[in-house]
């Protein structure tokens, strides 16, 4: 009889296989015999390991169990089969043994489990050593830190955030409802005309009509609002101060005698302090008239920015242009720790008061020109005497080889640049400049990103750039984005204003609806451009044009081409290719190129005509294809100002698609809007960015003169573009890449100053039904009171929930839709007739504007009156309705009581016309002595009225008669 091992598990014997006359020692593993009892080998099969811990060969027999889910009770099976080839080869003895069940043979303890089982596990409990759980291994703080850093690398630096549910529903669902309203209530207007009075009854729908139309154009752009937010921590965690790509700013400028040199310098100084590297950042400032006191105040502001700079940098004031710093009505000590602050801001002001009165005496000199013109320090004469015949001058003031802070630190470049001017070009005014600007600026810097603003513009945030290059630099976002457009904020405007200058409807109402789309419109300043959708390449993800469609380039490709003829396209597919030619005259992917060889690339290249393209100079068109910016690596240093004077020669854009299809577009004086439609239309999309401290503050004229005439240039610009070839209404279809809802807010930016013609005649109907005794609208039924109530209730609900959900005061509102009023009836009236005589006739007319008189003391500048035909309309307008209210009350009179009735109903519309223009006639009126312009418009009206009464009651006249009138009878009876 074989001796029994004992198991190497729990130290009993391992038993034997079979319970007969010949009792062989139970064997598990047939490889190395390790010695393992059948108990343990279940289990060891239980927990997953099936071979042996010695050989790590599988055990020859299986012991298989099966978990019984419902009720927990060990249903064991042992399935042992006999392997008798690979036993033999082991050289062992083999046996057939047969399947055997040891549930129920032998005794269960109360667990329902064998009583050895239970023995055997209570005993492997305490002989095995008590398992630790694994512990979590440390990780080093750097490292969590270095993970979190690597974390955040990866995450979006800017996300939407979308309107609420709760706002954006009911909203959309009024304007579904008001529409609705709109067509049953048009349908009871034309179904119901006043034959008494057919000619105003006509007109009223005509404007109503219209006025439904550029409400549709108004409101459906504003369907998908979003509010946008930004990451500057992820910005810095992803790209340090060194992979931050660089910005060309751009600063225009004409006439330093209107466009104070000081606010220009303001505006240099908040760019040159910037939370930005220094060698990052490169400022052009453009002069175009060419004034040496533009000159010479630049080289102040050079010398100032030494010891500006450094200053806002170490102590982190807001903002930084020293004008709007030092007048700040705050507590400047909060949150400033530094002892030495309160020093050196004493001695920064007293630099800045002695800066000022320095560029006060340079422009004291200017304002009488010496009859020999101006002489510069070194006794040479002032290249730009003559503003509309000079040479092109550029002089770089600060940058990495010139002037150093107190420091010693390097400061950002500061270039001056005035574009040669000589009589017969067309010089396109800003655009223009602007465009100058752009060959000079990729010359000398070349910076990927471009930011212009206006000379009063300045940086209120020092993070702006920062907060733009959360878009730009986004691989996942700023791919497609031509521009990164900042919302207009003003100082200086009277708590009430008055005349609406801030645009608070606009910029924060319609500019996030439209960010929900294709992107904002590009406003003309305080905007961020990818210098490649500039030069009128397509965006990364348009689809790479066919290999032959660049033959379309070759003007004499289809002469020389003998290969077989193309099958002929349809009519469709050649109006398509027309329309798409024309919007991509001179545009194309840059990627496309890289699909080529050297061969079709230099072909490719070569049919597109650079040099036909962007002008006559190797060093610009090698500068345009490279995406990332910075100078060619070929370009001689010493060479580049020469290079960049001859970019700004007056005749270097001749034959060329500078500002037809490349750069800012011409053909309009708001340059601006067309600039973004081209760039739309091409598939770029833009981005609305609103900081919650304003990126740039300027100042905006907020005398009621001013505003209208800035006001007239716009609807100009407009009318412009509706008369052009660039009018959205049929420009760049055939490409389709402009969003419907987006053509749509680009067709009312062009339509509105046409709404001028039914507003004057609209204001004017209230007047003519009082004076007439007629009336647009028939007698009111109840389901046409219906239709009026529904609709005046769904106009009052668009405004509130739209208020709701842009967070716009009422105030803001009531002053958008009066100003809305006052220069439709005026300005927009001018720009319509101008434009269109400026198209048939070549005529440019100018409204000159004179002062009347003006007041001191703060806002004074709101109540200087100067007088303009374009106040003409409005004044007309006003006076016509109140004399038709005074005509009114008195044809009340003398008719009885059945005529107060229809009077309410013309007054209320007469009152409309006059609530609308009560801020105007704030204007007109002035001050007064300081008497409030409401108590003399009431005293006139009320006192018209109650005269009309007087004369209409008359006691004493009438008790007279009463008396004579029975006297007269008492005599007669007698």
């Amino acid at each position: 009889m074989e001796s029994v091992p004992f198991c190497s598990t729990c130290g009993e014997s391992v038993g034997f296989a079979t319970d007969g006359e010949e009792k062989e020692v139970f064997v598990a593993c047939h490889g190395c015999n390790y010695p393992l009892c059948k108990a343990c080998l279940e289990d060891e099969v239980r927990e997953g390991r099936v071979s042996c811990l010695r050989c790590e060969q599988p055990y020859q027999n299986v012991v298989i169990e099966k978990t019984n889910k419902e009720d927990n009770d060990f249903d064991e099976r042992a399935a042992i089969e006999d392997h008798a080839s690979e036993v033999q080869k082991n050289r062992l003895h083999a046996r057939s043994v047969s399947t055997f069940s040891a549930t129920g043979s032998e005794i269960l303890s109360e667990s329902g489990n064998p009583i050895w089982k239970d023995r055997v596990q209570s005993w492997k409990e305490k002989k095995k050593p008590a398992k630790k759980q694994p512990k979590k291994a440390e990780i080093p703080i750097q490292q969590e830190f270095d993970e979190k850093e690597l974390t955040e690398q990866f995450e979006p630096l800017s996300r939407i955030i979308p309107i609420s549910k709760n706002k954006l529903t009911p909203y959309r669902t009024v304007i579904i409802l008001r529409l609705i309203v709109l067509g049953l209530f048009f349908h009871y207007r034309v179904t119901n005309p006043v034959y008494s009075a057919y000619p105003l009854w006509l007109t009223s729908i005509i404007c109503e009509i219209w006025f439904a139309v550029s409400w549709v154009l108004d409101q459906f752009p504003k369907w998908c609002p979003v509010n946008r937010e930004t990451y500057l921590d992820r910005l810095a965690a992803r790209y340090d101060d060194s992979q931050l790509a660089p910005v060309d700013f751009f600063v225009s400028t004409v006439d330093p005698l209107k466009e104070p040199p000081l606010i220009t310098a303001n505006t240099v100084l908040s760019i040159l302090a910037a939370d930005y590297p220094v060698e990052k950042i490169s400022c052009y400032v453009s002069d175009d008239g060419a004034a040496m006191l533009t000159f010479e105040s630049l080289a102040e502001t050079a010398e100032f920015a030494t010891r500006w700079v450094p200053f806002c940098k170490k102590y982190e004031v807001e903002p930084r242009a020293p004008e709007f710093y030092f007048s700040q009505k705050i507590d400047y000590l909060k949150d400033k720790v530094q002892p030495s602050f309160v020093k050196e801001r004493r001695a920064m002001k007293r630099d800045y008061e002695e800066y000022k009165v320095r560029v006060n005496a340079l422009v004291a000199k200017a304002q009488k020109t010496p009859e020999e013109g101006w002489i510069m320090p070194d006794g040479t004469t002032w290249p730009g005497n003559n503003s509309r015949d000079h040479p092109g001058m550029i002089q770089v003031f600060l940058g990495h080889s010139g002037a150093h802070d107190i420091e010693g630190n390097e400061l950002p470049r500061l270039v001056y640049v005035s574009r040669e001017k000589r009589p017969g070009y067309q010089h396109h005014k800003k655009a223009g400049a602007m465009n100058a600007l752009v060959r000079v600026s990729a010359i000398l810097t070349n910076a990927p990103y471009i930011l212009n603003l206006d000379c009063d513009h300045y940086l209120n945030n020092s993070k702006a750039i920062r907060e733009g290059m959360c878009f730009m630099m986004d691989p996942n976002v700023g791919r497609d984005v031509c521009y990164v457009q900042f919302p207009q904020r003003f100082d200086g405007i009277d708590r009430s204003d008055r005349y609406a200058n801030r645009n608070i409807v606009f910029f924060d109402v319609n500019m996030k609806g439209l960010d929900g789309l294709q992107g904002p419109v590009y406003v003309g300043t305080g905007c961020m451009f990818n210098r490649q959708a500039l030069y009128g390449y397509g965006p990364p993800s348009l689809p790479a044009l066919p290999k032959s469609s660049f033959c379309k380039w070759c003007c004499c490709c289809c002469c020389c081409c003998s290969g077989p003829k193309e099958e002929k396209k349809s009519e469709n597919e050649i109006y398509r290719e027309s329309r798409r030619e024309d919007l991509d005259a001179a545009i194309f992917n840059l990627h496309e190129i890289n699909n080529y060889d050297e061969y079709d690339r230099s072909m490719l290249i070569s049919k597109m005509s650079f040099e036909k393209t962007f002008g006559m100079s190797s060093v610009f068109i090698e500068s345009t294809l490279m995406e990332t910016g910075g100078v060619p690596e070929s370009v001689n240093p010493s060479t580049l100002i020469k290079e960049a004077i001859h970019v700004i020669s007056c005749g270097y854009e001749e034959k060329t698609e500078w500002g037809k299809e490349i750069g800012w577009i011409y053909g309009s004086v708001t340059e601006d809007i067309l600039t973004g439609f081209k760039m739309h239309c091409r598939g770029w999309r833009s981005i609305y960015c609103m900081p919650v401290r304003p990126a740039f503050k300027g100042s905006a004229p907020i005398n009621l003169s001013d505003r209208l005439h800035q006001v007239l240039r716009w609807a100009l610009g407009s009318v412009e573009i509706f008369l052009s070839r660039h009018c959205p209404l049929w420009y760049g279809f055939g490409a389709g890449r402009l969003k419907w809802l987006q053509r749509l807010a680009y067709i009312n930016t062009i339509v509105y100053p046409f709404t001028s013609l039914p507003l004057i005649a609209y204001c004017c109907l209230p007047a003519i039904c009082l004076l007439t005794g007629k009336f647009i609208i028939p007698t009111l039924s109840n389901m046409a009171s219906v239709y009026f109530l529904g609709l005046f209730l769904s106009i009052i609900l668009t405004a509130v929930l739209e208020l709701r959900w842009s967070g716009v005061g009422i105030e803001d509102l009531w002053r958008n839709e009066q100003f809305w009023v006052i220069g439709g009836v005026s300005a927009h009236l001018f720009a319509v007739f101008q434009g269109i005589l400026k198209l048939i006739a070549g005529l440019d007319t100018n409204f000159t504007v004179t002062s009347k008189s003006a007041d001191d003391g703060e806002y004074g500048e709101l109540y200087v009156f100067k007088w303009t035909t374009v106040l003409i309309p409005p004044t007309t307008i006003l006076v016509l309705n109140l004399v038709g209210v005074v005509a009114g009350f008195s044809d009340a009179l003398n008719s009885g009581y059945e005529a107060w009735g229809p009077l309410f109903g013309k007054v209320f519309f007469s009152m409309w016309v006059i609530l609308h223009l009560y801020p105007f006639l704030k204007g007109l009126m002035g001050r007064q002595n300081r008497t409030p312009t409401i108590v003399v418009l009431w005293s006139v009206l009320l006192a018209s009225v109650f005269s009309l009464l007087w004369v209409k009651i008359d006691p004493f006249i009438n008790a007279t008669n009463e008396s004579d009138s029975s006297q007269g009878c008492s005599s007669i009876d007698c």
